[in-house]
């Protein structure tokens, strides 16, 4: 069970998608970079117990839920981070940035979906924080769109290694949309693209139930890990 907002933002697929790639280790620490309500930091300790969870929240709202809903919160800009965060490093820093560049789309009408969704942070801003604050062969995990991807990866490789991309289709036959990227810090292995993965079964929706491939739904369900 999750606290969210009735109306503005909530949490769908992206977080537990993201949680669910994350190799961690019970005893490990993780920070949530945008954590909103705590959904992809609080799946992944869901999945792996004894984790040192930690998040990061800029609208005062959304970081009051999560600590509602049981997770350690920081209630600040990521790119003004307080010093006892600056102080600290972490095995795991997993984000979700904002999808959409608003010059060249409409924000929408509630902040908190706007905060969620619209770009006012550069990618690159969210590398470098995420980076500064692992710990030596910590591991960064980014959701995003494929298109933006060549943005996440020339922002990743001055400051991360050992690069790889997960990329997902919503059906077969689809270019994917959607994507994991995975990198760590003194990582020094090539660049990995995946073959995508598929969300959904069939080449359409045909009826009011759910779709999702027999791994998808591990996920999402039964709380799986996501091999990659």
């Amino acid at each position: 069970m999750l606290w969210q907002p009735r109306t503005g933002y909530r949490a769908g697929l992206d977080p537990v998608l993201l949680a669910a790639s994350v190799p961690a280790q019970a005893g490990q620490s993780v920070l949530d970079l945008g954590c909103g309500a705590g959904a992809a930091a609080l799946c992944l300790g869901a999945r792996v117990p004894g984790l040192d969870l930690h998040g990061v929240e800029r609208q005062p709202y959304y970081a009051d839920l999560a600590r509602r809903n049981g997770l350690e919160v920081t209630c600040a800009d990521l790119t003004r981070l307080p010093m006892p965060l600056k102080e600290r490093s972490f095995d795991h820093v997993i984000a979700n940035p904002p999808f959409f560049d608003r010059s060249a789309s409409r924000p929408s009408p509630y902040v908190g979906r706007e905060g969620a969704l619209g770009e006012d942070t550069a990618l690159e801003d969210w590398v470098q924080v995420a980076a500064k604050r692992l710990r030596y062969r910590g591991f960064a995990h980014f959701i995003h769109r494929m298109a933006r991807l060549p943005d996440l990866l020339s922002g990743i490789r001055p400051v991360l290694g050992s690069i790889e991309v997960l990329p997902f289709s919503a059906r077969p036959g689809r270019a994917p949309e959607l994507c994991i990227i995975r990198a760590r810090k003194g990582g020094r292995a090539e660049f990995r693209l995946h073959f995508p993965r598929l969300l959904h079964r069939g080449e359409s929706h045909l009826r009011d139930a759910e779709s999702y491939t027999p791994e998808i739904k591990a996920v999402l369900r039964d709380g799986a890990r996501l091999e990659f």
